[in-house]
């Protein structure tokens, strides 16, 4: 110490510390308004902008009124090195998680805005977290001065042995990444695998991706898995799609009232189910001679993959009503089998219901007894 310690000191370190301290508080009012106001933007950066402030800034000011106050005493060299050391590597740890909370908040916000949906691709998130919590806890090496050559040097090598022992982790790791760079699966997406599994993508995170059935079970499959598998993504390019019914009448139908029926349960069902797609176009298609019916498909639209089933429902229902009302016969298969009784055969005509066991198909069927 260079020389005695005087009130007058104290009081302008006390002085030095208090504004330091006022001026935290102030801070803290002025960005609890700031955030109020971000509350009412579209944008959702400018929330994490302030709400990671509303820490960086006051330890910000109480760090300058303990810098300011330390001035004012009269301190030996080397104490006032390691005073102003600390206060550094304090200031930088702050700015270090603040960054980490405002870069990784603001990447969610990208990837939730360009999936469309409420999940979160955290795999994306948790990489930004750690590379730059890893760089501010180097600059605090580096000031404290600890030389981080060696520990880099260290890292290298040791990086390779890590890299050896999780080759499954890091491929699951990287099959992530190329997931969600190329876009052929993201969060909300509705995918059904080559091996049956299929249902919501919920998350894609380090290692696996999380899948919710229409049963609400979640299923987890590693990154690796799905990248290496056939996939069938019902919600790419557009989360629309089409939905065919197959529907037979009798032969003594007219097939021109048959459409005109069709169609307007068509359009009904389109207008009035909740899922469906009102601008859809009604599309019946004649495509079939059957043995007791002529076949036609019948084309919905629909709004995603989940709301199919419902939409199937309500038509079939309706239209099954309709066609009792205009008289259209659905009919019930019918097989014509021979009975071969001695040396005279006599033929019946039989419902598919009225067959033995196992003697379905369009083909007759012979019976020795």
């Amino acid at each position: 110490m260079n020389r005695a310690l005087t009130l007058d000191d104290l009081m302008v370190a006390g002085i030095a510390l208090a504004a330091g301290l006022v001026a935290a508080f102030l801070l803290r009012m002025l960005m609890r308004w700031l955030g109020k106001h971000a509350l009412r933007t579209r944008w959702s950066g400018d929330d994490v902008i302030v709400d990671a402030l509303r820490t960086v800034v006051p330890w910000a000011a109480i760090t300058g009124g303990a810098a300011a106050a330390a001035t004012a005493l009269p301190l030996t060299k080397s104490v006032g090195h390691h005073v102003s050391q600390t206060l550094t590597v304090l200031l930088i740890a702050v700015v270090t998680l603040t960054a980490a909370r405002v870069i990784t908040g603001l990447v969610r916000a990208v990837t939730q805005s360009r999936s469309g949906v409420a999940g979160s691709a955290t795999i994306f998130v948790n990489i930004t977290r750690v590379v730059v919590l890893a760089m501010g806890f180097l600059v605090m090496l580096q000031t404290l001065g600890i030389s981080i050559a060696p520990l880099l040097t260290a890292l290298g090598v040791g990086g390779l042995a890590v890299a050896l022992a999780l080759q499954d982790t890091l491929a699951n790791l990287f099959a992530g990444i190329h997931i969600l760079a190329s876009k052929t699966v993201q969060p909300g997406d509705y995918i059904r695998l080559s091996s049956g599994e299929e249902g919501y993508v919920v998350d894609i995170n380090w290692r696996q991706t999380t899948v919710r059935q229409l049963s609400n079970n979640l299923v987890i499959i590693p990154n690796g898995q799905l990248a290496g598998t056939n996939m069938t993504n019902f919600t790419r390019p557009e989360q629309q799609m089409t939905l065919l019914v197959q529907v037979g009448v009798g032969y003594d139908s007219d097939l021109e009232h048959v459409e005109t029926v069709t169609t307007e349960v068509v359009t009904e069902v389109m207008t009035e189910i909740t899922g469906a797609v009102p601008d859809h176009e009604p599309a019946v298609r004649f495509h079939t001679f059957g043995d007791s019916r002529i076949g036609l498909t019948v084309i919905l639209g629909v709004g995603e993959f989940s709301d199919q089933y419902r939409i199937k429902h309500e038509f079939i229902k309706r239209l099954h009503k309709r066609y009792r009302e205009e008289g259209i016969r659905i009919p019930a298969p019918a097989r014509t089998v021979a009975l071969q009784q001695g040396s005279v055969s006599i033929p019946q005509q039989r419902t598919g219901d009225d067959l033995p066991a196992g003697q379905g198909g369009p083909a007759s069927a012979l019976l020795d007894q």
